[in-house]
């Protein structure tokens, strides 16, 4: 067939000996032929076909301008093959044409409003690329429109996370809206475990859902290495540490762990970085490539490329600071190329996996008593989040004007992200405003529509909607200055402040909690605490509320908490990175001992399929009202009703059997270490 004339070839001929130069990695010859092909066959009825193949091949070799020009002849030639539309929307895309490719999707998604069985595939398509685009342009509603239609046509759990998170960032509220076609229970099975962290205070349902979302997107990996026990190895023997992260940089884990990997003691340990994130350089990527003994850039690399480099580099204990957030390489702890996987810092609940062995936390963070709801085995330090000692702030100090702050009155902040906010919450809030005349909330912005959204919620609730204050997006240097303009910062509940409770904190600014059951409700109770001002965590919302008043009605004590903090900031538990990394290797040797003597912890996974279940069923938004004794009888009903119509076998029983006397402890549902009834 090679030795026929390219004019003398037929359509099917043309696609085999294209696909035969393409195998043997002859690709710029494949183009050729393609060229030399359609110009000699000007009238075929495939020819639409030819100019589509021509161009996927001119985009195989990056070649994005002649592959827009053969995919738009393909489209041109045959307006009804939709293949070429999508595929032009694609390479449209990559070179930034965002508009144009969304205007290409378009067109696909309103021609195949009628769907059927052979259209529905290509209008699913075409439906998730606008909503991924439209969400990357900050088109927060378009792209939920885009993704509600995706929806219509079929739920699918990847989708749906999406389409949550934007209803989220949005605080379109309620979040979870039913349709014919989209049930609650359904909606709230496909949420994602980071946002179901900031959508309900309930750690056995984030532990469940981690687990079933752990499956659906790792499942089991074939090839995982299987780890012998070592025996005992010389004390003087250094640790090889690996972290990975797609954070090391310009971000909040980036920002925090730069102190802590510069500190480690290089008498003992190695570090090693493997950097999964964007390509450019910052300033702090820069800092912390100069702090640790080797840095990989592995964002290119393959799972399996990146696992045979970490057991190369014969890591034994790989620190995963991603968890399930954006661009994290879980899959390469599936694959365990380390003996030993922690999760910490990065994520903030349980990953809910079979690989992870530890996750590290304090005191606060996970009480004893709150185990129960960690795959991993629980480990702590004094104070579970690490701080940047040598944060950059401006020497500029902004006014209230410039913030579009008042000048007198006093001023309640929160500047966490928008999606961490609830309908609850907010509802605190504004019972919180309408208590103290002249003051305002001083909010992180979102879109302009998000705006409206909060301030018209503001109106209904009685509140003047110019009493919402947005901050614009700013450097960072300049958005730590901006802090000292604010007298009280009020904390999110169920997903609280994190690094940003540490920078208020760092820039002398009090700030107000409540400790709730979950992780990501604890971890700023935790800060707060380190920092010295224990007395402002709150066991209950009802007390906070009252406490942010009352503080918000008397300056003097407002001052009193920041000459506090300004007096201990510099010796107070939070922002002592030294002591933390000490604490923090000392775990790390206690680890690897656990190992050398066979005692790895294995991770606890029983039952989760249930406990998923039975959360689906719940009001969970409304699990944060409960009292702890309320929430443990609630899921102590639930099970209790799961068994008397799915009888459990004794080998998998939902609870222990009769105790001493001969009666079932229902009490025993969260006994420590397990999660049985």
């Amino acid at each position: 067939m090679a030795g026929i004339p390219v004019e003398h070839i037929a359509i099917g001929q043309l696609f085999a000996l294209a696909e035969q130069y393409k195998a043997a990695g002859h690709k710029a010859a494949s183009v050729e032929l393609y060229k030399s092909w359609i110009a000699y066959h000007p009238d075929d009825p495939f020819l639409y076909a030819a100019y589509f193949n021509y161009g996927t091949t001119l985009n195989d070799l990056k070649d994005r301008f002649g592959a827009i020009n053969a995919f738009r002849d393909s489209a041109r030639l045959k307006p009804d093959f939709y293949q070429a539309h999508l595929s032009l929307g694609l390479t449209l895309e990559q070179i930034g044409r965002k508009g144009e490719a969304i205007t290409e999707w378009l067109g696909v998604a309103s021609a195949l409003a009628l769907v059927n069985g052979e259209t529905v595939a290509h209008r699913i398509y075409a439906l998730e690329q606008i909503g991924r685009v439209l969400e990357s342009l900050d088109r927060d509603g378009p792209a939920e429109d885009a993704l509600r239609q995706r929806l219509e046509l079929g739920t699918d759990d990847k989708v749906i996370q999406h389409w949550i998170a934007l209803r989220m960032r949005q605080c379109k509220w309620p979040v979870l809206t039913e349709t014919d076609r989209m049930k609650r229970r359904s909606l709230l099975s496909g949420i994602s475990p980071l946002s179901l962290a900031a959508f309900a205070d309930d750690p056995m349902f984030q532990l469940a859902t981690a687990y079933r979302y752990n499956k659906a997107l790792i499942g089991a990996q074939k090839g995982a290495r299987r780890w012998a026990v070592p025996g005992m190895s010389s004390p003087d023997r250094k640790l090889r540490i690996g972290y990975v992260s797609s954070d090391l940089r310009e971000h909040a884990v980036g920002f925090s762990m730069a102190d802590v990997l510069a500190l480690h003691d290089r008498d003992r340990f190695e570090i090693y970085a493997y950097y999964c994130g964007i390509e450019n350089d910052d300033s702090t990527k820069l800092r912390i490539k100069a702090s640790v003994d080797q840095w990989f850039d592995i964002d290119a690399l393959s799972d399996e490329q990146v696992c045979l480099q970490i057991e190369a580099d014969a890591i034994d204990i790989l620190i995963d600071l991603n968890g399930y957030t954006k661009g994290a390489r879980t899959r390469v702890f599936a694959l365990r190329p380390a003996p030993i996987a922690v999760n910490w810092f990065g994520y903030p609940c349980t990953m809910g996996s079979p690989y992870h062995h530890y996750i590290i936390a304090d005191a606060q963070v996970v009480p004893p008593d709150a185990e129960r709801f960690y795959s991993e085995t629980v480990v702590r330090l004094p104070c579970y989040q690490p701080n940047d000692r040598n944060r950059v702030v401006s020497s500029r100090k902004p006014t209230r004007a410039e913030e579009g702050l008042p000048e007198t009155g006093f001023v309640f902040c929160c500047l966490n992200g928008l999606q961490k906010l609830t309908e609850i919450t907010f509802g605190r809030w504004m019972i919180i405003l309408a208590a103290v005349p002249d003051s305002v909330l001083w909010l992180l912005g979102g879109t302009p529509d998000t705006q409206e959204r909060l301030r018209g919620l503001a109106a209904g609730a009685g509140i003047a909607p110019e009493r919402l204050v947005f901050a614009g997006k700013i450097a960072n240097p300049d958005h730590l200055a901006r802090y000292a303009l604010a007298d009280l910062f009020l904390d999110n509940l169920p997903y609280g402040a994190h690094t940003t409770a540490a920078d208020a904190l760092w820039m002398g600014l009090p700030v107000l909690t409540v400790a709730g059951r979950s992780f990501a409700s604890r971890v700023c109770s935790s800060l707060v605490s380190a920092a010295g001002l224990g007395d402002l965590i709150c066991p209950n919302p009802d007390i906070y509320m009252a406490r942010a008043i009352a503080l918000g009605r008397t300056p003097d004590a407002i001052q009193t908490l920041k000459a506090r903090l300004a007096a201990q900031r510099d010796s107070c538990l939070l922002f002592d990175t030294p002591r933390l990394v000490a604490h923090l290797e000392d775990l790390y040797r206690q680890m690897w001992s656990a190992f050398e003597r066979g005692a790895l912890p294995s991770p606890e996974l029983a039952n989760l399929d249930t406990y998923h279940a039975i959360g689906t069923s719940l009001d969970i938004e409304s699990v944060e009202l409960l009292s702890d004794e309320a929430y443990r009888a609630l899921y102590a009903e639930k099970l209790a009703d799961w068994d008397a119509t799915y009888p459990i076998r004794p080998d998998t029983r939902l609870w222990p059997g009769p105790n001493e006397s001969g009666v079932s402890d229902l009490q025993s549902i969260f006994h420590k270490g397990r999660r049985l009834l």
